[in-house]
């Protein structure tokens, strides 16, 4: 060994082990993405064959689905519906949460076991007691009916995860605030909110990506194409006799690019988000 050369780092066989594991989970669940832009890629007069490479790759279908189809309005409708449920859910979640994270109030534990239960209610059950609703209000095939529903199913999830984040957060620290001068309101904005934007990222990236991703409500409550979210649009792809799969696998990819590059900014307040209160 030459003079001043650093030590050889070796790794034990274990983290090699963990290592090459990860890696081939990791491939496992990139394979279908990979051949979504496979898909998307082969021209039409290939989609029957049985290699995995097409001859040549033509990326037209990208256009195509943006020409021929209501993918532009279904891509804005689902973005309105994601972003507008989301902030209805924080604007709701957040002072409950925070009074049931400071305030003993008789019946709190029912309370929130409450809103642990209305978590196990599946969309698809409540599907006829929410149309007859909308209905009524004469909100079907609107816009504000995937808001208003979306932001029902996911503001008990936001409740929960808020409220225990700031639970974990010292009630010390308002009250030496309130001592100099700032009002409740102002010591929750200054003091507060700054240290649970980690549990706040989380709900509001877990309720961003279901509203994205829902189905079943946008395909029962809404009706014209040009109203309807990017998963009804993408599943209006698929004709009765005839599919273009280039053309919905490139919708499909459309589809979860925002969600991803999202998730990829914010990941790390997720992370820590989720393990908030894990440690004592």
């Amino acid at each position: 060994m030459e003079r001043g050369a650093g030590p050889v780092k070796r790794f034990a066989p274990r983290t090699l082990l963990l290592a090459a594991t990860a890696w081939a989970l990791a491939a496992l669940f990139l394979l279908p993405y990979v051949e979504m832009l496979v898909t998307a890629g082969r021209p039409a007069d290939e989609l029957r064959d049985n290699g995995y490479l097409p001859g040549h790759f033509d990326w037209s279908s990208f256009t195509a689905v943006w020409r021929d189809t209501t993918l532009g309005q279904n891509l804005q409708v689902t973005l309105v519906v994601a972003g507008g449920s989301t902030l209805l859910v924080l604007l709701v979640a957040l002072p409950a949460a925070y009074y049931t994270a400071r305030v003993r109030f008789r019946g709190r534990k029912a309370f929130l076991l409450l809103v642990l239960v209305t978590q196990m209610f599946q969309p698809t059950a409540l599907q006829v007691g929410l149309y007859r609703e909308f209905y009524t209000l004469d909100l079907l095939d609107t816009i504000l009916v995937l808001v208003l529903a979306n932001a029902a199913f996911n503001l008990a999830f936001a409740i929960w995860i808020l409220s225990a984040y700031i639970a974990a957060i010292p009630v010390e620290l308002e009250e030496a605030a309130r001592i100099d001068g700032t009002g409740r309101l102002g010591a929750l904005g200054r003091v507060t909110l700054p240290l649970a934007l980690p549990g706040v990222v989380t709900a509001v990236i877990f309720t961003f990506i279901a509203s994205w991703n829902e189905f079943i409500m946008g395909l029962t409550l809404t009706t014209s194409p040009d109203r309807q979210p990017l998963t009804v649009g993408i599943d209006n792809m698929i004709g009765a006799y005839s599919v273009q799969w280039n053309q919905v696998f490139a919708a499909s990819l459309v589809a979860i690019v925002p969600v991803v590059v999202l998730f990829a900014v914010i990941e790390r307040h997720v992370v820590s988000g989720l393990t908030a209160g894990s440690v004592k």
